[in-house]
């Protein structure tokens, strides 16, 4: 049988609302009293019931943490920090998979139905309307990885999107490529539209660089796959951007397969330096995203909303830089 409040309260010695109110954060309850609770409860093995408790305080401490590319594997990673950081505040993650959904409505009434004390949007590909419709229905949110902006409508935190392009094409023409591709994710993502944008400005900026773009079905290996052997059949330039990690090991199987080599034929650069790309076998160049600060930063930051806190809505960047590896050939 199920050790019960009742058990608890017998052998304390106390009422039932006693031991309720030992449990119950932010409840008054004497030392006295907490002390003789606690001793009993560990006796008794007894552990409060978190959905009775939410009936009591008005929170069920759950975080609805959404995403929608479950195909990379970089989100392990991401789910991984963020899933350990709520729990380790005390928080549930109630994890939710947005894959091909298009309305946000559906999303907004199924966290309701839990309801979460706030929302995680822990996406660089799905549309802003998503954290909006959110916080348009009351729900506490922030989008990680979103689209930077001056005046954003919930708070978002991730890295410059376009200042990562430019960085990407100040890192391939200091190593003398001077003809450069660029290999993106779904081009009606925002992360992609500013990858490129900032690629392309930077490139705009040096005379004597020619430069070409493509785009995969989203970002994953078989689409970096399907997108490099796409452009094997035709002129392939000297150095690419791959916008992501993830595509680049797809590309650099692509080349492998085609019996190019990596530097010395093709050069390749990714970004977010997941894990994989460190692998002795893969050994990416890449630009570093710092997802455990963005997710740190982003779990506070909820923590703060659900207890009640109303701060006003900031665009939070994070800086990113070059991890130097073996995919691309050495500054001159």
């Amino acid at each position: 049988m199920a050790v019960t409040l009742k058990d608890v309260a017998e052998l304390a010695g106390v009422s039932r609302s006693a031991v309720s109110r030992t449990f119950t954060e932010g409840a008054s309850v004497s030392a006295k009293t907490r002390n003789r609770v606690m001793k009993a409860a560990s006796d008794l093995g007894f552990s409060p019931n978190a959905l009775a408790s939410s009936l009591t305080t008005g929170r069920t401490k759950m975080i609805g943490l959404v995403s929608n590319n479950f195909h990379n594997p970089i989100f392990l990673e991401v789910f991984d920090l963020f899933t350990r950081g709520l729990q380790d505040r005390g928080l549930r993650p109630l994890l939710v998979n947005l894959t091909d959904e298009t309305d946000p409505e559906a999303s907004v009434r199924m966290l309701r139905q839990y309801s979460v004390d706030g929302v995680i949007v822990a996406s660089s590909t799905l549309p802003p309307g998503f954290a909006t419709a959110f916080r348009e229905a009351g729900l506490p949110v922030v989008h990680s990885f979103g689209r930077h902006t001056r005046a954003p409508s919930v708070d978002i935190l991730g890295i410059d999107n376009i200042a990562a392009g430019q960085l990407a094409a100040r890192t391939l023409i200091a190593r003398g490529y001077t003809e450069i591709g660029f290999l993106g994710g779904p081009a009606e993502a925002t992360s992609t539209i500013d990858r490129e944008k900032g690629f392309l400005q930077e490139i705009e900026a040096h005379s004597g660089v020619s430069v070409t773009s493509s785009f995969a079905e989203n970002y994953s290996f078989d689409a970096g796959l399907d997108g490099m052997r796409g452009l094997l059949a035709g002129d392939l330039a000297q150095a690419y951007f791959c916008g992501d990690d993830v595509l680049s090991i797809g590309a650099l199987a692509a080349l492998q397969g085609a019996g190019l080599r990596v530097p010395e034929d093709i050069g390749l650069l990714g970004l977010n330096d997941m894990k994989m790309a460190a692998w002795a076998n893969i050994n990416l160049t890449t630009i570093h995203n710092p997802f455990p600060e963005i997710i740190a930063a982003s779990i506070e930051l909820v923590a703060t909303l659900a207890e009640g806190g109303t701060p006003l809505p900031e665009a939070r960047l994070f800086d990113c830089h070059v991890v130097e590896r073996g995919t691309l050939r050495p500054v001159p």
